[in-house]
């Protein structure tokens, strides 16, 4: 399979900013040249809202004061206003954040673990790693996708976010972290399809990566996805393969995925997995598959065996989730049992595979959980194929 160069730089073609906070060097640059002022101005505002995390131009002291001004009467500021939950018993955090024109938003803070004696002296079992921290951010206002196990999808689509306003959550959970903790890892995993806003998710994703900015490694930004075959091959081609992916598979095969993932039916398993071939996946790296197990419906052996077999010949591992609540939905995790089989017989196959940890379940941070509380929704419940 083809390996994208170690000095590739992604030049996606980028749709124009629609907020100053999402512009690139070179844009500063070339708005703030229309203003008068020298070119070396632009990287000076880009680094300060991207490496130092100001967004009051007044506080940018190395720009002259008419400047500071002219950024101010320009609107410059963060397009989200976040409120910050009490942590869980875990470390993990919910953030919720209102966009400017009145909807809102979540993204989730999760600090890492680490096993006794990994990385730093513990006292006892599995600890909140200090210092390190994984955001789970959001694409879009609800979803459009309508998977049944997934909270968000319950919203439908209301707004697919901007590159700003995408950005602007991992720039505000930057500045909700104490001191003692940094973040490094992004996941576009919260609520929204990433791959259904293109152009705005390709838009953030270079600025998570920005040298001059938040400067995270391309190894650190993972997206995940239902599924869009043509956009997983836009993005290949637009970032060589740098882009981290996680699928969301939960069926292999096409009557029970598409009950479960409506999508499925657009862009069904064959398509998908043939996409998957397509990735430019770099050298020794494993594209990760997500897969909620459901009680009777996705979690026999037979399942696993078949997991197996669909994605042969593309490099993965799994990531097992079992279920988590739902309000509304009769779906359920199976038992811890049936899940370690599950998990076992993958290893047996040669599949690394893993149980994903709850983390923010006490929450609803979860994976599956993101939804606007009091939107009023149920699930839809229908029928679902079983195992």
């Amino acid at each position: 399979m083809a390996s994208s160069s170690p000095t590739f730089t992604p030049s996606p073609r980028l749709t124009a900013p629609t907020h100053p906070i999402a512009r690139l060097p070179e844009e500063w640059s070339a708005v703030l040249e229309e203003w008068g002022e020298p070119r070396y101005r632009g990287q000076q505002v880009f680094e300060w809202i991207h490496k130092h995390g100001v967004f009051d131009p007044e506080q940018m002291k190395n720009l002259p004061k008419s400047l500071r001004a002219r950024l101010v009467e320009e609107g410059l500021s963060l397009p989200v206003s976040p409120i910050v939950g009490k942590p869980s018993a875990d470390g993990t955090r919910k953030v919720l954040l209102t966009l400017e024109g009145g909807l809102d938003v979540e993204t989730v803070l999760i600090p890492e673990l680490v096993r006794e004696g990994e990385e730093e002296e513990l006292e006892e079992g599995w600890e909140p790693k200090k210092r390190v921290v994984t955001q789970c951010i959001s694409s879009q206002v609800g979803c459009a996708m309508g998977c049944v196990f997934c909270a968000s999808g319950v919203l439908g689509l209301k707004k697919n976010l901007s590159a700003a306003e995408i950005i602007g959550q991992a720039l505000a959970g930057r500045a909700a972290l104490p001191d003692d903790q940094r973040l490094r890892n992004v996941v576009l995993m919260g609520m929204g399809e990433p791959l259904a806003n293109y152009d705005a998710v390709a838009r953030a994703l270079v600025l998570l990566t920005h040298p001059d900015g938040l400067n995270l490694s391309w190894r650190r930004v993972t997206l995940s996805t239902s599924g869009l075959a043509p956009e997983l091959d836009k993005l290949g081609r637009d970032f060589g393969g740098k882009v981290q992916l996680a699928i969301s598979l939960h069926a292999v095969d096409d009557k029970r995925r598409s009950a479960l993932m409506p999508i499925n039916r657009k862009h069904n398993l064959a398509s998908l997995v043939a996409a998957l071939k397509r990735y430019p996946l770099p050298k020794r790296r494993r594209i990760t598959i997500e897969y909620t197990l459901m009680e009777g419906v996705n979690d026999s052996l037979a399942d696993a065996r078949g997991l197996v077999k669909l994605l042969e010949g593309v490099p993965i591992k799994v990531n097992l989730i079992p279920m988590n609540r739902v309000d509304g939905s009769d779906l359920r995790a199976p038992s811890a049992e049936v899940v370690g089989r599950f998990r076992d017989e993958l290893f047996n196959e040669g599949v690394p595979a893993f149980v994903r940890t709850q983390r923010g379940d006490s929450l609803a941070a979860a994976c599956g959980q993101l939804a606007l509380q009091g939107d009023g929704r149920k699930v839809k419940r229908r029928p679902l194929p079983r195992a």
